[in-house]
């Protein structure tokens, strides 16, 4: 690929092409980092790759290999520290140094403890030169769930809701399809397709039967077949055990995680198990329910989520909020009015003074056919 890609062969469009190609890997490489690299020597790039899924070659292998024999010589632009470990695939630190890559420029340094400046002080010794912080905040917002995963072991929190102009989800029986439009679910279908894990209440699937899959046909992208091959992992609430053993999620390609306070091997969990599901078993918290941190903290520990999108009703979600759960709302508003006896966005009982509201900071508000996206993050104290 030839410099013409870009208006000018500068560190920062070297860089801003390393994270465009990052970006390509953000439906299939979790859980590991999306990451982007560029080679360039006299003035030109010579090779340039993205990290497509785990198990396969990082981005600065993909990107050696399109670069043959012209990487020796060459400064590599990368938007992650090159890995210094063997995993599933050999370190990338190693391979730069053997292709006889000169100098190094890192977005950032790895939040994985395995890595975290490991990667550069391998570079040094050998005498390749490092620079580490260009672009450094647009490459952390390729992975804020795997930056959070590392460094708190907990995942990234998404909280999606549709509702109406006048806030409410669904009828007062439940009924809720479709309250947004094709442009808007088409959103969703990607939210979940970016996630770890999809997480919803027992309530959703009863009364929804929801799936929680991704589905190639709403995806709207050339390559959705092959996205939709990644199903995210399934994740219920259920305290009690009350998930129906033919509810569609149990059915489908991917794992379905039922999480309960139930310890007991009961004759119910038995059939459970049998029809597909996984049962884990949580502490309480004190309303008698799945502790949330103790969920998270599994789902990042032992099953590497870096995203949870959420996707439940009114009681669960207020929940969360209450919890300090929720990292981030993605809310897609529709213009239709279900009124006063619909149910609400959140259950949020005790708010009973302007002063305990909960407020939001509104990043970004966009149309979506007849529909609006709006994304959100709560204002924390402090």
């Amino acid at each position: 690929m030839s410099s013409s890609i870009l208006e000018s062969i500068s560190p920062q469009s070297c860089m801003d092409r390393a994270i465009q190609l990052a970006w390509q890997g953000r439906y299939s490489c979790d859980p590991n980092p999306r990451v982007g690299c560029v080679l360039v020597r006299d003035g030109r790039i010579v090779g340039e790759g993205f990290h497509v899924r785990a198990g396969e070659p990082h981005a600065e292998i993909n990107a050696l290999r399109m670069a043959g024999e012209a990487a020796r010589g060459a400064t590599a632009y990368v938007t992650l520290e090159p890995c210094s470990h063997t995993g599933r695939t050999g370190p990338c630190s190693l391979a730069l140094i053997e292709a006889g890559v000169t100098r190094v420029v890192a977005a950032m340094e790895d939040p994985n403890p395995q890595v975290s400046g490991r990667g550069f002080a391998m570079l040094r010794d050998a005498g390749v030169d490092v620079a580490v912080g260009l672009r450094e905040e647009a490459a952390s917002r390729l992975n804020p769930g795997f930056i959070r995963r590392m460094r708190e072991g907990l995942p990234r929190v998404t909280l999606k809701m549709a509702m109406s102009l006048d806030g409410r989800t669904a009828m007062a029986d439940g009924e809720s399809q479709w309250i947004t439009g094709p442009a808007a679910r088409r959103q969703v279908q990607r939210l979940r397709a970016e996630s770890s894990a999809v997480l919803a209440g027992v309530e959703s699937i009863i009364l929804d039967d929801s799936r929680l899959t991704v589905r190639a046909d709403q995806l709207g992208l050339d390559d959705a077949e092959a996205i939709a091959r990644r199903q995210p992992l399934r994740v219920i609430l259920d305290s009690q055990l009350r998930m129906p053993l033919a509810a569609a999620c149990l059915s489908e390609p991917g794992r379905t995680l039922v999480f309960t306070i139930q310890s007991e091997m009961s004759e119910r969990r038995r059939r459970l198990e049998a029809a597909g599901a996984e049962v884990v078993v949580m502490p309480a918290n004190a309303e008698g329910r799945v502790e949330f941190t103790a969920l998270l903290r599994h789902l990042a520990t032992r099953e590497a989520c870096n995203e949870v999108l959420v996707e439940t009703g009114a009681t669960l979600a207020g929940a969360l909020l209450e919890a300090d759960c929720v990292d981030r709302l993605e809310l897609f508003m529709a213009a239709t009015l279900l009124g006063s006896e619909a149910r609400p966005l959140f259950a949020l009982p005790g708010l009973a003074t302007m002063s305990q509201q909960r407020r939001l900071k509104i990043d970004d508000i966009r149309a979506l056919g007849d529909d609006w996206r709006i994304s959100a993050r709560p204002l924390r104290d402090g």
